[in-house]
Parts: C-alpha cells; structure tokens; sequence
C-alpha cells in the first residue's frame, strides 16, 4: 500500500484519538486488534503513529517554537495532527525527504483543511526543516530517564550538603564541648592562689581568737562590777542596823 495511503490512515486514528483525549497508543492497538470494517491499518500507518506517540514532547515542542501565532493546542485538531505526521517525518525518519514530507502535509491539508491552514503549515514545516538540527533523536522514555537522572543528582547534591553540614554541626558541638572543659591546673599557677587561702584562714582564726578575748574580759568585767554593787549593798545595810 502506498505510503501516501498510511499517513491517511495513520492521520484518522491520530485524529480521532486526539477528539476523544485518549491515549494515542491505546486507540491503535484498540485498531489493530479490531480494524472494524476497514481493512487492516499499514505498517507505516502504524509506524507514524507511534513514532508521534513516542516523540510528542519533542514534536509539539518543536512545533510550537516554530508558530507564529498559533500554539499547538489552538490549532485546529485535523492541522496539528497533520502537522505532527509531517514533523515525525522531518525530524525522526530519516527515509523520507523533508521535501516530501511538507508535500504530503500540504496534500492532506488541500482536502481537509481550508485554505489558510495551507499556507500556515507550508510555512511552519518550512521553518522546522531549517532548524531540525536543534531537535536530536530522543524520545519520551530518553527524556523521562534524563528527569529521572537530574532528580537523581540534585538528591545526591542535597545529601551531601546535609551530611557537611551535620560534619560542621558536629565539629562546632565538639568545639563546644572542649571550651567548656575546666583548663588542666598548673601548680606553679595556683600555688599564689593556695597562700593566699591559706592567708584568709589565718587571718579569720585570728579574729576569732580576738573576739573571743574581748567576750571574756567582758564578762569578766561583768562580773567585777556585779561584785562591787553587791559590796556596797551589804555595807548600806549595815550602816542602817547601826544606826
């Protein structure tokens, strides 16, 4: 079956797929499994589809950078499908000239789209192919491990960040720990210090000593005068029998 044929077909199960918001893949193995009415889809029918499947990231990517005016999800269903069959073919399939590619596109435009969308296609493949170059072969899978991968390195990064961290949180507690360590005695250091002591008691013991002392001169005195008012008390009296 002709190639032109397949995209046709390919372009109808793209279609349909995209109006109902199911999953590419899953409607072309529905369609492969039951083909209905229709006879079996091509091979190359199937394989476009795929292709755009597995590389729609890159493809509405590079499709929309290359719009003017128009992003993908606003275009009209049948133009970014056609756009996307076109795109497979400029930028993953090698078998197929980029000239061919657009002519096919604009092919399928002339009987499904309106004269606009011809001009606006043509003009927006033509950009592609210039720059297809920026677009190296790598599909949703590559790109989803390449996710996967920096996620990968900026945990790893954190990680280690953390693990200096606690190092510095655990250095700085150690440091810490040490400066809060009594400093290791000197005696040469502390022997002004112990004569000093040995000073202060002294001087207390003498104080006491001397305070003790006064306490019992004092009572001593105490004692006299107690002596002395009891003496003449008695020689009052007897002046008084006297008399």
């Amino acid at each position: 079956m002709a190639r032109s044929t397949a995209r046709k077909r390919a372009l109808n199960t793209l279609y349909e797929a995209d109006e109902k918001g199911q999953d590419f893949l899953s409607l072309l193995a529905e369609r492969i499994a039951q083909p209905g009415a229709q006879t079996p889809l091509p091979d190359y029918a199937i394989e476009i589809v795929r292709g755009v499947a597995d590389n729609r990231v890159t493809i509405d990517r590079a499709l929309d950078e290359h719009s003017t005016g128009w992003k993908i999800r606003r275009m009209a269903v049948v133009d970014r499908n056609i756009l996307r069959i076109a795109a497979w073919e400029i930028l993953r399939n090698d078998e197929v000239p980029d000239k061919v590619a657009i002519d096919e596109a604009l092919s399928l435009a002339r009987t499904l789209s309106d004269d606009d969308s011809l001009s606006f296609i043509h003009g927006l493949l033509s950009a592609l192919c210039a720059d297809k170059e920026q677009y190296p072969v790598r599909n949703e899978d590559d790109e989803a491990e390449a996710a996967d991968a920096s996620e990968s390195d900026e945990s790893s990064e954190t990680a280690v960040s953390a693990e200096a961290t606690g190092s510095d949180a655990a250095n700085g507690s150690a440091d810490a720990t040490e400066s809060t360590e009594p400093a290791p005695s000197n005696p040469a250091d502390s022997q002004p210090d112990q004569q000093a002591s040995d000073q202060q008691s002294s001087d207390l013991q003498n104080t006491d000593q001397q305070a003790s002392e006064q306490e019992t001169a004092a009572q001593e005195t105490s004692t006299q005068s107690q002596d002395a008012i009891s003496s003449s008390q008695m020689d009052s009296g007897v002046s008084n029998t006297t008399e």
